[in-house]
């Protein structure tokens, strides 16, 4: 079993098993005034259901040129609660640059959708691809996930 996580407040978990999905989760969240966390106790309850994971791979990010401070701090904060998730499950995890899984996944020099668009492409029953958002969410994190499988 192999999870894939887009890290951001927007993004998502996907759980592959034998290059399919089998459980995924858009990143859980609640409000801290007018920040967005990622809801920790949520993310470790769907990552640890009693199966075996043999690996997390997770998408490393960094700063992006013309982020705000603000918006960059609550970035910062949604990765490090992955990552402290990750370390309190004592999951063995790998992270990966966008350009490495994008590249894997033929994705090098396309728009954003296009991961969704590939998305439907391998998994064309899994409706949830078909929503913009959510499902631009989802296939990061399946695609990542697919880097690593």
């Amino acid at each position: 079993m192999i999870i894939g996580i887009d890290p951001g407040a927007t993004g998502a978990l996907v759980m592959l098993d034998n290059d399919m999905p089998i459980e995924w989760l858009v990143m859980p969240t609640y409000k801290v005034g007018s920040a967005t966390r990622v809801n920790a106790a949520e993310v470790a309850f769907f990552m640890d259901q009693g199966i075996e994971v043999t690996h997390v791979y997770v998408e490393q990010v960094g700063a992006m040129p013309g982020q705000g401070v603000t918006s960059m701090f609550n970035f910062g904060h949604s990765c490090g609660t992955i990552m402290g998730v990750i370390a309190a499950l004592g999951y063995a995890h790998t992270m990966v640059t966008p350009q490495k899984w994008k590249k894997a996944a033929g994705l090098i020099g396309t728009e954003k959708d296009a991961a969704r668009a590939r998305g439907i492409q391998l998994w064309p029953h899994w409706s949830d691809l078909h929503k913009k958002g959510k499902g631009q969410a989802l296939a990061d994190a399946a695609l990542i996930a697919r880097y690593g499988a």
